[in-house]
């Protein structure tokens, strides 16, 4: 199965699955890297794992987001596209992309969901003083942060933590989980029954 990485910065997830497709534990085929800036790394680590199909695509160049999500599912299709990986793509995908891709996008999320949601989770838990965060892997839906619950970690929080040592070993996790549930999928033994994923 073919499936694409959507990223818009630093890349640390899609550098955690092209080294795992390297060691041989992801099966399927990275076809295609979209970002949505042009100055991302994640373009670079792509070109850099010779990946086929490295694209910018300017959201500024469409009028609404709509027709931004129109032109990446046109270009997701081209490629036969039968996964979407988000990692660290800071855009939210519109009902338009969700119902061309039903169950067939996932995201990484640095808390455990439903806990911390949005985009400062790891500021948020600090602030909150929980002892306990991690790290969820989801399918997107139409609400940020609500799809079905693919797979949980946790990761205690010290002390002495700050915001940077704590993100540092929920990164690790991440780059651990992560290529595993691509891989899953991409095996067919991900099952989404209301919000219960289920392992064949």
């Amino acid at each position: 199965m073919n499936f694409a990485v959507l990223a818009s910065g630093h890349g640390s997830n899609l550098q955690a699955i092209i080294d795992a497709k390297k060691r041989g534990k992801i099966k399927g085929e990275l076809k295609l890297v979209i970002s949505d800036k042009a100055d991302a790394l994640a373009l670079v680590r792509a070109r850099k794992a010779g990946v086929k199909t490295v694209l910018f695509v300017d959201p500024k160049n469409f009028p609404s987001r709509e027709d931004f999500d129109d032109e990446l599912v046109a270009i997701l299709r081209k490629e036969k596209i039968g996964l979407v990986v988000l990692a660290g793509f800071m855009r939210i995908l519109s009902p338009v992309f969700i119902k061309a891709f039903r169950h067939k996008i996932i995201n990484v999320h640095p808390a455990l969901l439903p806990a911390f949601k949005g985009a400062h989770a790891v500021k948020d838990a600090l602030a909150y003083g929980v002892k306990v965060t991690g790290v969820t892997v989801h399918f997107v839906d139409e609400q940020v942060d609500h799809g079905a619950i693919i797979a949980q970690a946790p990761v205690e929080i010290k002390p002495k933590d700050t915001l940077a040592s704590l993100s540092k070993r929920i990164h690790k996790v991440e780059h651990t989980l992560y290529p595993k549930v691509v891989d899953l999928f991409l095996h067919g033994k991900l099952k989404v029954v209301g919000r219960i994923v289920k392992g064949k």
